[in-house]
């Protein structure tokens, strides 16, 4: 199976809205007098229909967010008396910062294999997007400071959740009793998921002992060769109790992964390195690795990072509000409801690997 390494997965977003156009009937057929309901039909679809929903519904929000954005502007420049044109370019385009240096090299080096030309050769796009972006973020902050002084109502409802059944049983942080349980399928080479690192760990420090957090291997073979042998180094650091410290290191050092940087890693994260390098040399890891791999084929997984949040799916490297958005709605749930489509989940909570 081909996968990407990339926080927006290919989608068929024209089929998604095909389904979302029609309103679901409580049955959807009959089989000799056996009605299928629509939640059978939700059951059976599974991640793949979720996937569907979740983007059609993200492309819906991001459309409305836009418009209320357009409007408050609107509304704004009526208010001052100006041209629409002349309101953007006091309160944003003059206050967008410059683009810098810095910054055209952290985007280079993230999308380097994708350009496969010298930076030299493509900084003038690089340049053109990262200022397109920061004219975005500051337009949708300035709509921000309109809105917070604005009478705006949002009455787009968000799809049903599916709960995809998704195995625990890998190194973990936080408790087994923890009301939300987050299951990270991620690639140590893989730049979204280094990204969505920072995220996690803003995550775990807001909702402290309330989130769990566990890793599954999903290392991209197609992209990343040296991914592979990267993860059989996490689990022997497992076999050490030091699997979060040695990943800590593989994201910071993320493009090197030779035998030898390994074992500097071990040495770093405090191993001890014999005992790690026969770990490491023996494969014995290599059917662990395997087990993730053929259950992301289960689930559908066609890229990293990708998040099941009590069985809820995110792709991606979503920012903070998006893990909040679930987290919050799974907290404000019954403890029955959150586990109602995830039985199986719930047990194997329970029986993970190393925690911390």
């Amino acid at each position: 199976m081909i996968r990407t390494c990339s926080y927006l997965v290919a989608i068929a977003f024209l089929a998604a809205f095909s389904v979302m156009a029609q309103e679901p009937r409580e049955t959807v057929a009959k089989v000799d007098g056996e009605n299928i309901s629509a939640q059978d039909l939700r059951d059976a679809a599974g991640v793949s229909l979720s996937r569907l929903e979740d983007a059609t519904y993200r492309l819906k929000q991001q459309a409305l967010q836009s418009l209320i954005e357009d409007r408050l502007l609107s509304h704004e420049a009526r208010r001052r008396n100006v041209s629409l044109e002349s309101l953007i370019k006091t309160e944003i385009t003059s206050k967008v910062g410059a683009v810098t240096p810095q910054e055209i090299d952290a985007l280079y080096e993230i999308y380097e294999k994708r350009w496969q030309k010298p930076e030299s050769e493509v900084e003038g796009q690089l340049r053109s997007l990262l200022l397109e972006q920061k004219i975005k973020v500051r337009r949708h902050e300035f709509a921000q400071t309109l809105q917070a002084n604005a009478k705006v109502s949002v009455y787009l409802d968000s799809p049903a959740p599916v709960r995809a059944v998704v195995g625990v049983d890998g190194p973990s942080r936080g408790p087994a009793s923890a009301a939300v349980t987050i299951v990270e399928f991620e690639d140590f080479q893989c730049p979204f998921c280094k990204r969505a690192q920072d995220i996690m760990e803003q995550v775990l420090a807001r909702y402290k002992d309330r989130v769990r957090m566990v890793h599954r291997d999903l290392p991209l073979r197609t992209l990343h060769p040296a991914s592979w042998k990267a993860h059989e180094a996490g689990r022997c650091a497992e076999e050490q109790g030091k699997f979060w410290e040695y990943r800590a290191l593989l994201y910071k050092n993320a493009s090197g992964a030779s035998p030898e940087q390994l074992n500097n890693y071990a040495s770093q994260a405090g191993l001890n390195v014999s005992d790690f390098t026969k770990c490491l040399d023996s494969d014995k890891f290599n059917a662990v690795i395997q087990k993730d791999e053929d259950e992301a084929n289960r689930l559908g997984i066609q890229g990293t990072p990708f998040f099941f949040i009590n069985g809820r799916l995110l792709s991606g490297a979503q920012p903070e509000s998006e893990f909040v958005r679930i987290i919050e709605d799974e907290l404000n749930k019954p403890r029955t409801d959150r586990g109602s489509k995830t039985s199986e989940v719930d047990k194997t909570f329970h029986n993970s690997g190393s925690s911390q």
